[in-house]
Formats: C-alpha cells, structure tokens, sequence
C-alpha cells in the first residue's frame, strides 16, 4: 500500500473515510477484498506470496493497513512480511494500542513501514522509522514516508478528500475512486528525494500509478458509519491499468 488518505471524526455520518491505493508489481500475486475463509471475521485483499495483507477490517470495527517506508539503502533481503502485521492485528481480538505495545520492542527486524491501526474508540499511526501517535479529528495523508509528509501525492490527495467529503451516497462513492485514479504528475523540482532514480521518482509520484511492470493494483474506499455500519468498496487494476473486477461489502459492526 502506497498511500493512504483518510479523514477521521470530521464527517456529520461517518466516523471513518478512508481512500487508499495499494501499489505493487503486477507478478505478485494476490487476491481481491472477501471475507477470509480462514479468518471468517476479516474482510480485506490478501496478499498470496506471504499471506498478509495491505489493509482490511473486521466484524468487531478493528481496521489496519500498511505503507512502506521508502528507504533502499537501508534494504534488509531476509526482512518478514510488514503485510502480516495487518493481518496479525485483524485475527486477534486486542485493541491498536494494547497491538502496538506488543509489536514495538520488534519492528527493527522488518524493513521500512507506517501501521495504521484502528479499533471502536481510537485510531493510532505507528512508523519503525518515527514514532507512535495516537490521532485527533482531522484529514490525514500518508504515503511512503512519515504521516503528513508534503510530499505532492499527499498534499494534493489531502486537497482532494476535503472536497470529496461534501458528496454524500454512491457519490461520495465515485467522488473518493475519482481522487485515487488522479495520475497528476508534478514538476521535478517538487519531487522527493527517496534514494531511487528520478526517472522512478516521476513514476512513483503520481495518486494513481500506471506502469506495465509496478503501478496501481488496486483501489479501495472504507467508511465507517456513526451507526456502526462499515462499508468497504474495492477495484484492482491490470498492468495495462484498466479495472478488471471490483468487490462491494456493507455489513454492521458486531
């Protein structure tokens, strides 16, 4: 998962709205957003190589997702999957903060990421290269570096969230898809310096990226409601970026 947007106890309906594109190779294989059949609770994609996952939710409204940290100098070959410390969260039945207590003195071991952890009554950020932060209402962005880093995807995405939270239903919807299919890419002066080329620096930059090797695998949208109900609406992408199927959940929180 390459960048993550989402706005947090602002919205008169929902507590949660969350836009999110996972970018990958287009060889890894990995399965659309289900309920897991192992996990009958969890519902998110899954990733077939090591079996975690970018971002998902459960019944009981604990949510998780994940982001690298773009870093390749520090690169370690041998390093676990950060996808499994999604999934670990999503199948037991603890909190983010009572999770991230039991993570921490451990996340050396992996390389580069940035947790998002919610449950019922907090939503925490935790980064092996920062801190951890227990979150106030607001919007947030967070790509491939620390939450809120201006980089131009999370600057531009942020700008494109605040206005899509004026549409409500199937609009809100299509108005959140819409902002993760942007393929904006800004000038070279504007761009990060991440330790990659800056020929990859202009392919990586965009919200949406289309490229026939690493680009946009999938798109997905989470809301939770006031109500408690929680809606999850998911679209995956080919290496020629054309959407090839799409999955759509709502069901109320246990």
């Amino acid at each position: 998962m390459c960048l993550i947007l989402f706005a947090y106890k602002i919205h008169p309906a929902y507590r949660l709205i969350l836009a999110a594109n996972r970018d990958e190779y287009f060889d890894r294989p990995s399965q659309i957003a289900d309920f897991w059949t192992d996990d009958p609770h969890v519902l998110g994609g899954r990733d077939l190589k090591e079996m975690g996952t970018w971002l998902g939710v459960s019944k009981d409204g604990r949510f998780a997702g994940i982001t690298n940290y773009r870093d390749p100098s520090s690169w370690k070959s041998q390093a676990p999957s950060r996808g499994r410390l999604v999934s670990d969260y999503l199948t037991k039945h603890v909190n983010a903060e009572a999770y991230l207590a039991e993570i921490r003195p451990k996340t050396s071991v992996y390389n580069g990421f940035n947790l998002l952890l919610g449950d019922q009554e907090d939503l925490w950020v935790f980064s092996n290269r920062g801190t951890a932060e227990k979150l106030k209402p607001g919007v947030y962005g967070l790509s491939n570096h620390l939450l809120d880093t201006p980089w131009p995807k999370v600057k531009r995405g942020k700008r494109l969230l605040k206005g899509a939270l004026e549409k409500k239903g199937d609009d809100l919807d299509e108005a959140l898809f819409q902002l993760l299919a942007d393929r904006h890419v800004p000038p070279d002066h504007q761009l990060p310096d991440t330790g990659v080329s800056l020929e990859w620096e202009r392919m990586l930059s965009p919200i949406f990226i289309a490229s026939p090797v690493y680009g946009t695998r999938s798109s997905t949208i989470l809301l939770v409601a006031k109500n408690r109900r929680i809606r999850l609406v998911e679209r995956v992408f080919d290496e020629k970026n054309k959407m090839v199927a799409s999955s759509r959940f709502s069901f109320m929180q246990e």
